[in-house]
């Protein structure tokens, strides 16, 4: 069984890849200095130091393996290549709640770079969705657990 790609534009290959470096090089050495001092100090048992300091590392590695895991299976999507007249992956788009009135700003990203306090929204999420092929001007509805949304495509561009 083929595993899921892990959609990401440029931006957020090269985020991963300087992430992954950061931790390979300068965090995992951070901690095992923190380690060797906290051993430094004596019975390890009581130690809380050297806990903390073995937290940190397990907690490094296992973002150093997630991390790895994203980027073996990595597609990345040709902006260039994309159509330009519709929204889509990578675009950052403007749209107005047609019944609150409000105005919100979103990137379409893949499902590993979403973060929607960045505004940044997966293309696999029901508004992701339903932004894909949207043209300028044009109403979108949304089917959600509270309901049906509709809102408006404002504008998008292409970052």
């Amino acid at each position: 069984m083929e595993s899921k790609k892990n959609i990401l534009t440029y931006e957020g290959l090269r985020e991963l890849e300087e992430e992954l470096q950061d931790l390979k090089v300068n965090k995992r050495q951070e901690i095992a200095q923190k380690i060797k001092e906290a051993r430094e100090q004596g019975d390890l048992s009581e130690n809380a130091e050297y806990d903390a300091a073995k937290d940190e590392q397990r907690d490094i590695e296992t973002r150093i393996n997630e991390i790895e895991k994203i980027l073996k299976n990595v597609e990345v999507v040709d902006e260039d290549s994309i159509d330009k007249a519709t929204v889509n992956f990578g675009c950052t788009v403007r749209i107005k709640d047609m019944k609150t009135k409000k105005e919100m700003k979103y990137k379409l990203v893949g499902s590993t770079e979403a973060d929607i306090l960045n505004g940044k929204i997966s293309n696999e999420s029901p508004l992701g969705a339903a932004l894909m092929g949207a043209k300028k001007g044009q109403v979108i509805s949304v089917e959600a657990p509270k309901g049906r949304f509709d809102y408006k495509v404002l504008d998008f561009k292409r970052d």
